[in-house]
């Protein structure tokens, strides 16, 4: 019976979760109450690695006078830089469809604004895309960094 916990705890921290994120930054961007909205965040899994992800966040008057109450929009743009050295950690995928590093709910069920990092061994980079999630309707709203890794 003892083994049944230490499975989960060892499956749990298995699996990398989003990076959490601390605001750095909110700017007004009328009297209503609207704000864009400044995350900073580490990579989780390559040191050496900051993001800065700016997103809108809807006042409630907002909400209220321009309906879809419960969603806020998919813009979103994302800058990353070398923060200090690269190291790459061991749970680095290479797979083409990335992994999550970021994710925050903009609705009040479906949709996420996230950040994937996808690396490109070929070209010695790590691309960080900032894109909304949603179920049933994708969007093509999105922003892209680069940080060029180190030469080997």
């Amino acid at each position: 019976m003892r083994l049944l916990p230490a499975l989960a705890l060892t499956l749990a921290t298995a699996t990398t979760a989003p990076a959490p994120a601390e605001e750095v930054g909110r700017v007004g961007v009328d009297w209503v109450g609207n704000d864009i909205v400044i995350d900073a965040f580490a990579d989780p899994e390559v040191q050496g690695v900051t993001c800065h992800i700016a997103y809108f966040d809807r006042s409630v008057y907002d909400r209220l006078t321009q309906g879809n109450w419960f969603e806020d929009p998919s813009y979103s743009a994302v800058d990353c830089s070398q923060t200090g050295p690269i190291v790459l950690g061991t749970g680095v995928s290479d797979d083409e469809g990335g992994e999550d590093v970021f994710s925050e709910r903009q609705s009040l069920i479906l949709k996420r604004l996230k950040v994937t990092r996808i690396w490109d061994q070929k070209n010695n980079t790590l691309i960080y895309l900032a894109h909304a999630s949603e179920v049933t309707q994708g969007s093509g709203k999105m922003s892209l960094s680069v940080i060029p890794l180190p030469l080997r």
